[in-house]
Protein backbone atom coordinates (compact mmCIF):
# COMPACT_ATOMS: atom_id res chain seq x y z
CA UNK A 1 0.00 0.00 0.00
CA UNK A 2 1.45 2.95 -0.81
CA UNK A 3 2.00 6.23 1.52
CA UNK A 4 0.85 9.05 0.73
CA UNK A 5 2.52 12.11 1.45
CA UNK A 6 1.56 14.42 4.39
CA UNK A 7 3.00 17.90 4.60
CA UNK A 8 2.06 20.69 5.96
CA UNK A 9 -1.88 21.05 6.67
CA UNK A 10 -3.60 21.54 3.38
CA UNK A 11 -5.45 24.67 4.85
CA UNK A 12 -2.06 26.33 4.89
CA UNK A 13 -1.16 25.32 1.80
CA UNK A 14 -4.10 26.55 0.17
CA UNK A 15 -3.89 30.02 1.78
CA UNK A 16 -0.18 31.09 1.27
CA UNK A 17 -0.89 29.65 -2.75
CA UNK A 18 -4.27 32.12 -3.05
CA UNK A 19 -2.36 35.06 -1.73
CA UNK A 20 0.33 34.73 -3.66
CA UNK A 21 -1.09 34.51 -6.61
CA UNK A 22 -3.54 36.99 -6.04
CA UNK A 23 -0.90 39.11 -4.84
CA UNK A 24 1.57 38.51 -7.49
CA UNK A 25 -0.63 38.56 -10.28
CA UNK A 26 -2.02 41.64 -9.19
CA UNK A 27 1.66 43.25 -8.96
CA UNK A 28 2.19 41.84 -12.41
CA UNK A 29 -0.58 43.25 -13.86
CA UNK A 30 0.52 46.56 -12.95
CA UNK A 31 3.74 46.25 -14.93
CA UNK A 32 2.38 44.04 -17.85
CA UNK A 33 -0.29 47.29 -19.02
CA UNK A 34 -0.36 45.05 -22.45
CA UNK A 35 -2.56 42.54 -20.75
CA UNK A 36 -5.96 42.46 -19.75
CA UNK A 37 -6.47 43.97 -16.33
CA UNK A 38 -7.50 41.88 -13.28
CA UNK A 39 -11.20 41.11 -12.96
CA UNK A 40 -13.73 39.10 -11.59
CA UNK A 41 -13.46 36.37 -13.71
CA UNK A 42 -9.35 36.43 -13.32
CA UNK A 43 -9.85 36.87 -9.91
CA UNK A 44 -11.86 33.38 -9.69
CA UNK A 45 -9.22 31.57 -11.66
CA UNK A 46 -6.25 32.74 -9.51
CA UNK A 47 -8.79 31.35 -6.01
CA UNK A 48 -9.71 27.96 -8.00
CA UNK A 49 -6.32 26.58 -8.78
CA UNK A 50 -5.26 27.03 -5.00
CA UNK A 51 -8.72 25.76 -4.19
CA UNK A 52 -7.95 21.99 -6.17
CA UNK A 53 -4.82 21.78 -3.75
CA UNK A 54 -7.75 21.21 -0.83
CA UNK A 55 -8.28 17.96 -2.77
CA UNK A 56 -4.74 16.64 -2.33
CA UNK A 57 -5.91 13.73 0.10
CA UNK A 58 -9.41 13.16 -0.69
CA UNK A 59 -9.35 13.20 -4.33
CA UNK A 60 -5.61 13.46 -5.76
CA UNK A 61 -7.12 12.95 -9.63
CA UNK A 62 -9.25 15.84 -8.75
CA UNK A 63 -6.42 17.83 -8.53
CA UNK A 64 -4.22 18.42 -11.27
CA UNK A 65 -6.69 18.75 -13.63
CA UNK A 66 -8.11 21.37 -12.01
CA UNK A 67 -5.41 23.52 -11.15
CA UNK A 68 -4.12 23.01 -14.56
CA UNK A 69 -7.31 24.15 -16.05
CA UNK A 70 -7.46 27.08 -13.92
CA UNK A 71 -4.29 27.80 -15.07
CA UNK A 72 -4.50 27.49 -18.72
CA UNK A 73 -8.05 29.66 -18.87
CA UNK A 74 -6.29 32.62 -17.20
CA UNK A 75 -3.48 32.65 -19.47
CA UNK A 76 -5.65 32.01 -22.40
CA UNK A 77 -7.70 34.84 -21.56
CA UNK A 78 -4.67 37.15 -21.76
CA UNK A 79 -4.20 38.40 -18.21
CA UNK A 80 -0.72 39.26 -17.02
CA UNK A 81 1.71 36.48 -16.65
CA UNK A 82 2.69 36.19 -12.93
CA UNK A 83 2.94 33.09 -10.28
CA UNK A 84 -0.61 31.74 -11.49
CA UNK A 85 1.63 28.85 -12.24
CA UNK A 86 2.46 28.14 -8.99
CA UNK A 87 -0.70 25.97 -8.17
CA UNK A 88 0.01 23.79 -11.16
CA UNK A 89 3.13 23.23 -10.20
CA UNK A 90 2.77 22.26 -6.43
CA UNK A 91 -0.57 20.17 -7.86
CA UNK A 92 2.06 18.23 -10.00
CA UNK A 93 4.53 17.32 -7.00
CA UNK A 94 1.70 16.52 -4.58
CA UNK A 95 -0.12 14.53 -7.35
CA UNK A 96 3.21 12.01 -8.08
CA UNK A 97 3.98 12.37 -3.77
CA UNK A 98 0.16 10.72 -3.99
CA UNK A 99 1.44 8.09 -6.19
CA UNK A 100 -0.65 8.75 -8.59
CA UNK A 101 2.38 8.65 -11.61
CA UNK A 102 0.80 8.39 -14.59
CA UNK A 103 -1.51 11.39 -14.05
CA UNK A 104 1.36 13.28 -13.12
CA UNK A 105 3.50 12.75 -15.85
CA UNK A 106 0.14 13.14 -18.31
CA UNK A 107 0.09 16.30 -16.26
CA UNK A 108 3.64 17.53 -17.22
CA UNK A 109 3.51 16.16 -20.51
CA UNK A 110 0.54 18.31 -21.50
CA UNK A 111 2.30 21.05 -19.91
CA UNK A 112 5.56 20.26 -21.96
CA UNK A 113 3.24 20.30 -25.23
CA UNK A 114 1.18 23.66 -24.58
CA UNK A 115 4.49 25.42 -23.78
CA UNK A 116 5.85 24.51 -27.41
CA UNK A 117 2.51 24.98 -29.18
CA UNK A 118 2.47 28.53 -27.61
CA UNK A 119 6.45 28.94 -28.89
CA UNK A 120 5.61 27.71 -32.30
CA UNK A 121 2.77 30.06 -32.47
CA UNK A 122 4.56 32.94 -31.50
CA UNK A 123 7.49 32.18 -34.21
CA UNK A 124 10.29 34.21 -31.40
CA UNK A 125 13.22 31.73 -31.35
CA UNK A 126 13.69 33.09 -27.66
CA UNK A 127 10.39 31.49 -26.99
CA UNK A 128 11.64 27.81 -27.52
CA UNK A 129 14.13 28.21 -25.33
CA UNK A 130 11.80 29.43 -22.88
CA UNK A 131 9.57 26.38 -23.84
CA UNK A 132 12.32 23.96 -22.96
CA UNK A 133 13.47 25.48 -19.79
CA UNK A 134 9.57 25.39 -18.68
CA UNK A 135 9.79 21.37 -19.79
CA UNK A 136 12.62 20.59 -17.69
CA UNK A 137 11.27 22.53 -14.76
CA UNK A 138 7.63 20.65 -15.44
CA UNK A 139 10.03 17.33 -15.38
CA UNK A 140 12.01 18.42 -12.26
CA UNK A 141 8.54 19.20 -10.12
CA UNK A 142 7.51 15.64 -11.51
CA UNK A 143 10.56 14.10 -10.30
CA UNK A 144 10.79 16.18 -6.90
CA UNK A 145 7.04 14.19 -6.23
CA UNK A 146 8.58 11.17 -6.97
CA UNK A 147 11.00 11.29 -4.30
CA UNK A 148 9.14 12.51 -2.01
CA UNK A 149 6.93 9.38 -2.51
CA UNK A 150 9.63 7.21 -2.17
CA UNK A 151 10.86 8.67 1.05
CA UNK A 152 7.34 8.57 2.82
CA UNK A 153 7.59 4.95 1.74
CA UNK A 154 10.90 3.71 3.21
CA UNK A 155 9.69 5.73 6.60
CA UNK A 156 6.82 3.33 6.24
CA UNK A 157 8.73 0.60 5.74
CA UNK A 158 11.17 1.50 8.32
CA UNK A 159 7.81 1.58 11.08
CA UNK A 160 6.54 -1.78 10.11
CA UNK A 161 10.12 -3.33 10.03
CA UNK A 162 10.32 -1.88 13.93
CA UNK A 163 7.04 -2.95 14.50
CA UNK A 164 7.42 -6.30 13.55
CA UNK A 165 10.90 -6.58 15.42
CA UNK A 166 8.88 -5.15 18.86
CA UNK A 167 6.30 -7.14 18.02
CA UNK A 168 8.66 -10.19 17.67
CA UNK A 169 10.33 -9.28 20.96
CA UNK A 170 7.07 -9.11 22.96
CA UNK A 171 6.78 -12.37 21.70
CA UNK A 172 9.83 -14.00 22.51
CA UNK A 173 9.64 -12.02 26.19
CA UNK A 174 6.05 -13.98 26.66
CA UNK A 175 7.00 -17.26 25.57
CA UNK A 176 10.28 -17.12 28.05
CA UNK A 177 7.78 -15.96 31.09
CA UNK A 178 5.59 -19.38 30.01
CA UNK A 179 8.32 -21.56 30.02
CA UNK A 180 10.16 -20.33 33.62
CA UNK A 181 6.80 -19.85 34.92
CA UNK A 182 5.95 -23.50 33.34
CA UNK A 183 9.19 -24.94 35.31
CA UNK A 184 8.93 -23.41 38.51
CA UNK A 185 5.10 -24.50 38.72
CA UNK A 186 5.83 -27.96 37.56
CA UNK A 187 8.97 -28.53 39.37
CA UNK A 188 7.27 -27.48 42.93
CA UNK A 189 3.70 -29.58 42.38
CA UNK A 190 4.98 -32.54 40.95
CA UNK A 191 7.58 -32.63 44.00
CA UNK A 192 4.64 -31.79 46.42
CA UNK A 193 2.07 -33.97 44.53
CA UNK A 194 4.23 -37.29 45.31
CA UNK A 195 4.96 -36.56 48.28
CA UNK A 196 1.36 -36.25 49.10
CA UNK A 197 1.10 -39.32 47.82
CA UNK A 198 3.35 -41.08 49.79
CA UNK A 199 1.95 -39.32 52.61
CA UNK A 200 -1.21 -40.53 52.84
CA UNK A 201 -0.67 -43.88 51.26
CA UNK A 202 1.89 -44.17 54.44
CA UNK A 203 0.50 -42.01 56.76
CA UNK A 204 -1.78 -44.67 58.93
CA UNK A 205 0.86 -47.31 58.64
CA UNK A 206 4.08 -45.08 59.57
CA UNK A 207 3.07 -42.04 60.53
CA UNK A 208 6.79 -41.09 60.72
CA UNK A 209 6.31 -39.98 57.08
CA UNK A 210 4.08 -37.40 57.95
CA UNK A 211 6.79 -35.29 59.24
CA UNK A 212 9.51 -35.60 56.31
CA UNK A 213 6.59 -35.21 53.98
CA UNK A 214 4.57 -32.05 55.12
CA UNK A 215 8.97 -30.53 55.31
CA UNK A 216 9.40 -31.31 51.85
CA UNK A 217 5.88 -29.52 50.40
CA UNK A 218 6.31 -26.84 52.41
CA UNK A 219 10.32 -26.53 51.13
CA UNK A 220 9.06 -26.89 47.57
CA UNK A 221 5.32 -24.76 47.89
CA UNK A 222 8.15 -21.75 49.70
CA UNK A 223 10.98 -22.06 46.61
CA UNK A 224 7.54 -22.29 44.00
CA UNK A 225 6.47 -18.87 45.83
CA UNK A 226 9.53 -17.56 46.22
CA UNK A 227 10.18 -17.65 42.14
CA UNK A 228 6.74 -17.06 41.05
CA UNK A 229 7.53 -13.49 43.11
CA UNK A 230 10.35 -12.74 40.87
CA UNK A 231 8.62 -13.59 37.98
CA UNK A 232 5.30 -11.60 38.65
CA UNK A 233 7.54 -8.88 39.54
CA UNK A 234 9.58 -9.15 36.08
CA UNK A 235 5.87 -8.33 34.36
CA UNK A 236 5.89 -5.62 36.66
CA UNK A 237 8.93 -4.11 35.52
CA UNK A 238 9.68 -3.24 39.24
CA UNK A 239 11.59 -6.28 40.61
CA UNK A 240 14.71 -7.75 38.88
CA UNK A 241 15.88 -11.11 39.35
CA UNK A 242 18.27 -11.13 42.05
CA UNK A 243 21.29 -13.19 41.93
CA UNK A 244 20.05 -15.32 44.57
CA UNK A 245 17.31 -16.16 43.04
CA UNK A 246 18.64 -16.41 39.32
CA UNK A 247 18.92 -19.80 38.18
CA UNK A 248 22.26 -21.07 38.16
CA UNK A 249 24.63 -23.91 37.85
CA UNK A 250 25.49 -23.25 41.56
CA UNK A 251 21.67 -23.81 42.49
CA UNK A 252 21.21 -27.44 40.81
CA UNK A 253 22.09 -29.16 43.69
CA UNK A 254 18.94 -27.56 45.33
CA UNK A 255 16.90 -29.23 42.71
CA UNK A 256 18.75 -32.58 43.29
CA UNK A 257 18.18 -32.31 47.13
CA UNK A 258 14.29 -31.78 46.12
CA UNK A 259 14.53 -35.01 44.03
CA UNK A 260 15.72 -36.77 46.85
CA UNK A 261 12.69 -35.88 49.23
CA UNK A 262 10.40 -36.98 46.74
CA UNK A 263 12.05 -40.35 47.26
CA UNK A 264 14.34 -40.17 44.01
CA UNK A 265 18.11 -41.91 44.70
CA UNK A 266 19.99 -39.21 42.47
CA UNK A 267 23.78 -38.11 42.30
CA UNK A 268 25.33 -35.51 40.84
CA UNK A 269 28.61 -34.71 39.24
CA UNK A 270 29.71 -31.24 38.09
CA UNK A 271 32.86 -29.76 37.32
CA UNK A 272 33.79 -27.33 39.79
CA UNK A 273 34.97 -24.03 39.23
CA UNK A 274 32.19 -23.10 36.36
CA UNK A 275 31.40 -19.61 37.60
CA UNK A 276 32.33 -17.81 34.38
CA UNK A 277 29.87 -19.88 32.15
CA UNK A 278 27.34 -17.06 30.62
CA UNK A 279 24.76 -16.74 32.95
CA UNK A 280 22.01 -17.18 29.61
CA UNK A 281 23.52 -21.22 29.80
CA UNK A 282 23.69 -21.45 33.15
CA UNK A 283 19.74 -20.52 33.74
CA UNK A 284 19.33 -23.23 30.60
CA UNK A 285 21.27 -26.00 32.01
CA UNK A 286 19.61 -24.98 35.53
CA UNK A 287 16.09 -25.59 33.87
CA UNK A 288 16.97 -28.79 31.85
CA UNK A 289 17.93 -30.76 34.75
CA UNK A 290 15.21 -29.22 36.43
CA UNK A 291 12.58 -30.65 33.83
CA UNK A 292 14.31 -33.73 33.71
CA UNK A 293 13.84 -34.72 37.36
CA UNK A 294 10.60 -33.64 37.24
CA UNK A 295 9.86 -35.90 34.65
CA UNK A 296 11.59 -38.51 36.17
CA UNK A 297 9.97 -38.09 39.26
CA UNK A 298 6.25 -37.91 37.58
CA UNK A 299 6.62 -41.02 34.82
CA UNK A 300 9.43 -43.19 34.76
CA UNK A 301 9.36 -45.03 37.95
CA UNK A 302 13.04 -44.72 38.26
CA UNK A 303 14.56 -45.81 41.61
CA UNK A 304 17.96 -43.75 40.66
CA UNK A 305 19.35 -40.86 38.70
CA UNK A 306 22.87 -39.30 37.45
CA UNK A 307 23.23 -35.51 37.04
CA UNK A 308 26.14 -34.77 34.84
CA UNK A 309 27.81 -31.67 34.47
CA UNK A 310 30.56 -31.35 32.51
CA UNK A 311 32.45 -28.19 30.07
CA UNK A 312 34.65 -29.49 26.95
CA UNK A 313 35.65 -28.11 24.05
CA UNK A 314 33.99 -24.66 24.38
CA UNK A 315 30.71 -26.76 25.45
CA UNK A 316 28.20 -27.32 28.64
CA UNK A 317 27.32 -30.96 28.50
CA UNK A 318 24.95 -31.97 30.54
CA UNK A 319 23.13 -35.31 30.60
CA UNK A 320 20.07 -36.65 33.46
CA UNK A 321 20.66 -40.80 33.22
CA UNK A 322 17.70 -42.78 34.89
CA UNK A 323 17.03 -46.50 35.36
CA UNK A 324 13.42 -46.06 35.07
CA UNK A 325 10.41 -47.26 32.58
CA UNK A 326 11.56 -44.44 30.06
CA UNK A 327 10.46 -41.13 30.65
CA UNK A 328 10.60 -40.58 26.86
CA UNK A 329 7.66 -43.15 26.56
CA UNK A 330 5.28 -40.15 28.06
CA UNK A 331 3.92 -38.01 25.25
CA UNK A 332 5.83 -34.27 24.91
CA UNK A 333 4.40 -31.65 26.75
CA UNK A 334 5.29 -28.00 27.58
CA UNK A 335 8.38 -28.90 29.77
CA UNK A 336 9.81 -30.62 27.03
CA UNK A 337 9.07 -28.12 24.06
CA UNK A 338 10.67 -25.89 26.74
CA UNK A 339 13.62 -27.17 26.94
CA UNK A 340 13.96 -27.71 23.27
CA UNK A 341 13.41 -23.80 22.78
CA UNK A 342 16.03 -23.15 25.55
CA UNK A 343 18.42 -25.37 23.46
CA UNK A 344 17.73 -23.66 20.41
CA UNK A 345 18.06 -20.46 21.89
CA UNK A 346 21.69 -20.52 22.85
CA UNK A 347 22.49 -22.38 19.33
CA UNK A 348 23.26 -26.08 21.33
CA UNK A 349 21.00 -29.48 20.84
CA UNK A 350 18.99 -31.74 22.85
CA UNK A 351 19.14 -35.26 22.29
CA UNK A 352 16.45 -37.50 24.13
CA UNK A 353 16.23 -41.36 24.07
CA UNK A 354 17.34 -44.67 25.68
CA UNK A 355 20.19 -44.05 28.59
CA UNK A 356 23.72 -46.08 27.26
CA UNK A 357 23.28 -48.54 29.77
CA UNK A 358 20.16 -50.09 28.03
CA UNK A 359 17.60 -49.18 30.72
CA UNK A 360 16.13 -45.96 31.42
CA UNK A 361 16.10 -43.05 29.38
CA UNK A 362 18.94 -39.98 28.94
CA UNK A 363 18.28 -36.56 28.48
CA UNK A 364 21.46 -34.92 27.34
CA UNK A 365 22.17 -30.48 26.28
CA UNK A 366 24.93 -29.29 24.55
CA UNK A 367 24.76 -25.66 25.16
CA UNK A 368 27.64 -24.09 23.39
CA UNK A 369 29.87 -21.44 26.05
CA UNK A 370 29.67 -18.18 23.79
CA UNK A 371 25.99 -18.75 22.42
CA UNK A 372 25.49 -18.06 18.66
CA UNK A 373 22.21 -16.40 19.38
CA UNK A 374 21.11 -13.86 21.91
CA UNK A 375 20.06 -14.21 25.35
CA UNK A 376 16.61 -14.65 25.96
CA UNK A 377 14.82 -11.95 26.51
CA UNK A 378 13.88 -11.24 30.30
Amino acid sequence: MQRRFRGPPTAVIVVVVAVIQVAGSAFASLRQPGHAPLDPLALALLLLGPAALAFRRRAPLVMLPVAAGATAAYLALGYAWGPVVLSFGLALVLTAAAGKRMMAWSGAAAGILVLFLAAARSGDEAAFVRALAGSSWLAILVLIGEGVRFRGERVAERHRQQAAAEQAARDEYRLALARDIHDVVAHSLSLINVRASVALHLGEKDPAQFRPALETIKAASKESLAEVRQLLGVLRDDVPLSPTTRPSLGRIAEVVDNARRAGLDVSLQADPGMENVPATVQEAAYRIVQEALTNIVRHSGAGTAQVSIHASGGELLVSIDDDGAGAGAAPEGNGITGMRERVAALGGGLELGPAPSGTGWRVRAVLPLVASAGPTPR
